[in-house]
């Protein structure tokens, strides 16, 4: 079925390929990635894509945010267009179940767009900067690697996939290469620190530069990041100092912050490696090394204070 009543432009294009890549988006998401923070246009083109039905809203509670989906419609469209050659095949059957989501995978999933709005608006203020990929359909980027003293492999699939490209002064063009974890609450400590090395792993046995198409050889010319994102402070300090402790441990390739800092400014200093966390609480009570033996987790908001005050934070593009 054509849309009716609407001229389909290569922009509600793009924003309906994001919004069947991402499942679900918010206006200000829409305003933010598709039409350069301006709410009132982002506003009025989204009630004639609606009325089009090729965007869909979910049922909302009075004061909640609107949740637009893409229909069937609107799959067909970009189908058509050849639009969705970079993604798997897929039935409109199985688009329906993929679309289907539980409340706890919906919270989530906007958390995620809301990280990738904030990357957006950050680097669109940046000349020398340009987003060249941010992709956060999981199964585009899924891996499996092989912890060490395991026998089976474990499956990762990350939040988002991101590439940022920086202009030099020489007009050469450096880029950078980030794995997303926007941390779900419910998740331990072990099942992040599991991921983690499986990304240490993927990058170690030459997994990542083979899927770049080189050989496995040549992993050290294909380096990335796994930026996480956390709750807050408390669970951030608690992962630092959890991936300190692994086998092996993280140092410099996790990057972690929170969602709070993340929002204001993500190419800020506001991010934190493990070996910083480290010096910052060496020879203190809060030294990783004394902590790793404890039977029971107690909070200690005087570590938080000591954190912040000493740790060494990072903006996202320094070593």
């Amino acid at each position: 079925m054509e849309p009716t009543g609407i001229s389909v432009q290569n922009r509600d294009l793009r924003l309906l390929a994001g919004l069947f890549e991402c499942r679900v988006m918010t206006s200000s998401h829409v305003a933010a990635l598709y039409f350069e923070g301006k709410s009132e246009a982002a506003k009025k083109r989204l009630q004639k894509l609606k009325a089009a039905r090729l965007i869909g809203e979910r049922a909302r509670r009075v004061n909640e945010s609107s949740i637009l989906f893409l229909t069937r419609n609107a799959v067909q469209l970009l189908a058509r267009e050849g639009a969705l050659s970079n993604y798997p095949s897929r039935s409109l059957a199985s688009w329906d179940k993929r679309a289907a989501l539980s409340d706890l995978t919906l919270r989530h999933e906007l958390e995620v767009m809301d990280v990738k709005t904030a990357f957006h608006s950050a680097v669109a203020k940046e000349e020398r900067l340009t987003i060249a990929e941010f992709s956060t359909w999981p199964a585009l980027y899924q891996f499996t690697a092989v912890r060490p003293g395991m026998n089976f492999a474990v499956a990762v699939k990350p939040d988002g996939y991101l590439r940022i490209k920086e202009k030099e002064p020489n007009d050469e063009l450096s880029e950078y290469t980030f794995f997303l974890e926007v941390d779900r609450s419910t998740e331990s400590q072990d099942v992040l620190a599991t991921r983690a090395v499986c990304y240490h792993e993927y990058y170690k046995s030459g997994g990542f530069a083979a899927r770049q198409g080189a050989h496995p050889s040549e992993f050290s010319k294909f380096p990335f990041r796994v930026l996480i994102v956390l709750k807050n402070a408390e669970r951030r300090n608690n992962t630092a100092e959890r991936l300190l402790v692994n086998n092996p441990p993280i140092f410099t390739q996790a990057r972690l912050t929170t969602f709070e800092e993340v929002m204001k400014d993500p190419l800020g200093p506001i991010w934190i490696q493990p070996i910083d966390y480290r010096q910052a609480t060496q020879g203190t009570l809060f030294d990783p090394q004394r902590r790793r033996f404890a039977d029971v987790y107690r909070r200690q908001s005087d570590r938080e204070v000591l954190i912040e005050e000493k740790v060494r934070k990072l903006r996202l593009l320094e070593d």
